[in-house]
């Protein structure tokens, strides 16, 4: 093994205020220096750091990397395995057996059905917008409501339930809880899910969890595939519609160039996907002892995956740093690669050409109404990666 590989010594770190978008420096550092460093877990585990494109994308189609929560070697105490239905952190055959029965439940054609709903939703919420006034925070108004809305009409989450349930998500993935508070809203969200499931059990209606039922997945796994959709649903695509939109305010040229030309909508959807890599990193861990960009990984060793610097490979992608709409983005890893690639991608690409295009042409004057520095981020603990709140404003019609 190399002994002049480069080390990373503490994760996660956090960006420079003035490149909000560009992934922390020292992990561009790291990229630098070549596509694998070693590096230390927060628990004080040694691990590996994988920043280069081709190496994240090996390793996420490799079946000799795990996902399974109980393998993580992250920590001093071993970790429990992943609670039923959860199965972003299982591998096969458990993997499978829960993805399977929603596949064909989230198809490119079905995720397009759902167009002219997501059309209504968004002029929906550009209307309220638009009667409050002249500005609102686009977080509130606009980026969580959009995606709260879809997944919760397409899982069968009654619409009074949809308040509490957006605030129980953000406390568990927004990264700025204690510990007591984290747990408590994972408990208060489970224990909702139960009752949903129990609920739609006795008195089916048409959504996606109502058709689960009529499966042979139990009742706590059902609850677990529930909590994986909705908080995956819900959190991304919100946080990917309100940092895409401080993107483009933040690079008025290619604001201008989509507001001039709708053809660049899908376009402009890949390259705002590989830019800003929401979902930031993931981990995996060896099997048995793999050789990987010239080091060897021995067995039980957990690796870090970093999305957002592969989705910055200058290897891959031609001035990487630059936001081009113009781009030919596909092959991005925002929504993974291999068995474990996004189930809801097709349900995301939809939700943000529509509601992008539905803003700048509602909007075409909008702006940020704070100063860009003043702009809050959220912290890099939290799992995925946004802005807290989006002051903005518009001219009155």
């Amino acid at each position: 093994m190399s002994e002049s590989v480069h080390t990373v010594t503490a994760l996660p770190t956090e960006r420079r205020t003035d490149c909000p978008f560009d992934p922390p420096a020292e992990l561009l550092d790291a990229r630098r220096h070549g596509p694998i460093s070693r590096c230390t877990h927060p628990g004080g585990k040694p691990g590996w750091l994988v920043t280069g494109y081709e190496l994240v994308r090996s390793v996420l189609a490799d079946p000799r990397f795990s996902s399974r929560k109980d393998l993580l070697n992250v920590v001093d105490f071993e970790l429990p395995p992943a609670p039923p239905g959860e199965f972003l952190l299982m591998d096969d055959p458990e993997h499978s057996r829960y993805r399977k029965p929603l596949v064909g439940r989230f198809t490119v054609r079905r995720m397009r059905m759902l167009t002219e709903r997501i059309e209504q939703i968004t002029a929906e919420c550009l209307d309220a917008m638009e009667a409050g006034g002249t500005s609102a925070d686009l977080v509130t108004a606009f980026a969580k409501p959009i995606p709260t809305i879809v997944i919760c009409e397409l899982l069968g989450v009654p619409y009074e339930d949809r308040a509490s349930f957006q605030e129980q998500i953000d406390a568990f993935m927004g990264g700025e809880v204690s510990d007591e508070e984290l747990i408590a809203a994972y408990t208060a969200t489970q224990e909702y899910l139960a009752r949903l499931v129990a609920a739609k059990r006795a008195h089916p209606t048409d959504d996606v969890l109502s058709e689960l039922t009529d499966s042979d997945l139990t009742d706590e796994e059902l609850k677990g595939i529930s909590l994986i959709l909705l908080a995956a649903g819900f959190d991304t695509t919100a946080n990917m519609l309100s940092l895409g939109t401080y993107a483009l305010l933040r690079n008025p040229d290619q604001l201008a160039a989509l507001r001039a030309d709708p053809s660049l909508t899908d376009g402009a959807v890949e390259e705002l996907l590989r830019y800003l890599s929401v979902a930031k990193t993931f981990h995996r861990t060896a099997l048995e002892d793999v050789e990987l960009g010239g080091q060897t990984i021995a067995a039980g060793t957990t690796i870090v995956l970093s999305y957002h610097t592969a989705n910055r490979d200058p290897e891959r992608f031609a001035d990487p740093h630059a936001l081009d709409l113009s781009r030919q983005a596909a092959g991005h890893l925002a929504f993974s690669h291999g068995i474990h690639q996004c189930l809801g991608q097709q349900l995301a690409r939809v939700e943000m050409r529509v509601a992008f295009r539905a803003l700048v042409d509602r909007f075409p004057a909008l702006r940020l109404a704070v100063p860009a520095e003043e702009v809050v981020l959220r912290p890099e603990s939290a799992d995925i990666f946004g802005v807290k709140s989006l002051p903005v404003a518009w001219d009155a019609k």
